[in-house]
C-alpha cells in the first residue's frame, strides 16, 4: 500500500512536479494525493490538476495564522493525507498545525543545514566563501529550518557564479534528492530496523530496564527480573512487525481485538496475559505505544520499585 502524501506550494512547484513524476514508478512508496497553496494562482497548482492530482487553494491575506492552518489541516485530512511535503511553502506554520503533524511532514530547503536557515541562501553561501552549496531535506519542527536532516546533497560553487547560477544547479540536485528522501521516510514507519529502535529507545528509557535475545525476538526485562515486551518480525512466519506487552487478561484481549482487529491480535504460545500491537501499518502513536510499555513495566514491577516510579509520576 502507498503512502498518501500532501504537497503545499506557494509557487512554481518544481519540487512538488519532482516529486509526483517519481511516484508514477510502479516501486515508489508514496502517491500524491493533494497539491495545496496558499496562492490561489500559484502554476504549480496547473501542473498538478493536469496530471489528475487534486488541489486546493486559498489565499491566507488577511487570516488569522491558526485560522488558515485549521483549513489546511481540514482539507489534508479530508485528502486522506498522511505525510506532508512542503515544497516551496512561502509560510511559517502555526505551533500547532507543526504538532498535529508530527513527525509526518519533512521540507526541502536550499543549503547545507545547518547553515543558512530562512532567506538568500545561495547569496549568503557565496559571500561567505563557501566551497559548496547544497540542500537538505528535514523534518518541520517549530524552529524554522531547525528539524533533524534527513539527508544532503553538496553543490559546489564554481568561479563566477551568483545566486541565480547557484540556484539553478541546486534546484537539479533537489529534484534528485526529494523524492529519494522522501521514498525512505515514509518506508522508515514499517521498517523493522527502525521501528526496534523507536520501542528500544522507549523500552530502556524505564527504571532498570535491560535487553536481552529470547526465542530468537528483542525482549525488555527489568535486570534480574522479569520480561515486560518483546519485539516481533515475522514471528513463525505471521508477516507481522509487532510489540507485545503484558495485559489484564483475556477479557482486555478480546476488547483490543475487537476495537481493532488490524493492529491488535492474539500472539502465539503467549496466551491471555500478553496482546501484540502492530507497529508497522504506518500510522504507530509513540506516545501510545509508550504507556503500553509503562504499564507492561509496572505489571511486572517489583512493588518497591513500581512505587519509585509512581513517586517520580508525581513530580
Amino acid at each position: 500500500m502507498k503512502s498518501k502524501i500532501a504537497v503545499l506550494i506557494s509557487g512554481a512547484g518544481t519540487n512538488m512536479a519532482a516529486l509526483l513524476y517519481a511516484a508514477k514508478a510502479a516501486d515508489c512508496p508514496y502517491e500524491l494525493v493533494l497539491v495545496a497553496s496558499n496562492v490561489p494562482d500559484a502554476p504549480g497548482l496547473a501542473i498538478a490538476a493536469a496530471e489528475g492530482i487534486a488541489t486546493w487553494s486559498l489565499s491566507h491575506k488577511g487570516m488569522n495564522r491558526d485560522a488558515f492552518d485549521a483549513l489546511v489541516d481540514e482539507q489534508l485530512r479530508e485528502a486522506g493525507a498522511e505525510f506532508i511535503a512542503l515544497a516551496g511553502y512561502m509560510r511559517i506554520l502555526s505551533d500547532d498545525f507543526v504538532g498535529r503533524w508530527a513527525g509526518k511532514m519533512i521540507n526541502i530547503h536550499p543549503s547545507l543545514l545547518p547553515k543558512y536557515m530562512g532567506l538568500d541562501t545561495h547569496q549568503r553561501a557565496i559571500d561567505a566563501g563557501d566551497s559548496f552549496g547544497g540542500c537538505s531535506v528535514h523534518i518541520v519542527t517549530p524552529g524554522v529550518d531547525e528539524g533533524p536532516v534527513l539527508a544532503q546533497t553538496p553543490v559546489a560553487i564554481v568561479a563566477g557564479d551568483t545566486a541565480e547560477t547557484l540556484a539553478d544547479r541546486v534546484r537539479f540536485a533537489e529534484h534528485q534528492l526529494y523524492p529519494a528522501t522522501l521514498a525512505a521516510f515514509v518506508m522508515r514507519e514499517r521498517s523493522p530496523d527502525y521501528l526496534l529502535g523507536r520501542v528500544r529507545e522507549l523500552a530502556m528509557a524505564l527504571p532498570e530496564a535491560d535487553e536481552v535475545t529470547s526465542h530468537g525476538m528483542p525482549c525488555f526485562g527489568i535486570v534480574k527480573g522479569k520480561k515486560f515486551a518483546y519485539f516481533t518480525q515475522d514471528h513463525h512466519g505471521d508477516g507481522r512487525t509487532a510489540l507485545l506487552v503484558k495485559i489484564s487478561g483475556a477479557d482486555e484481549q478480546a476488547a483490543l481485538i475487537e476495537l481493532d482487529a488490524d493492529r491488535y491480535y492474539r500472539p502465539a504460545y503467549f496466551g491471555d496475559g500478553w496482546v501484540g500491537i502492530r507497529i508497522d501499518l504506518g500510522d504507530t502513536d509513540w506516545d501510545a505505544i509508550g504507556e503500553w510499555l509503562r504499564k507492561s513495566w509496572l505489571a511486572i514491577a517489583p512493588r518497591k520499585l513500581a512505587g519509585l516510579m509512581a513517586v517520580a509520576d508525581e513530580f
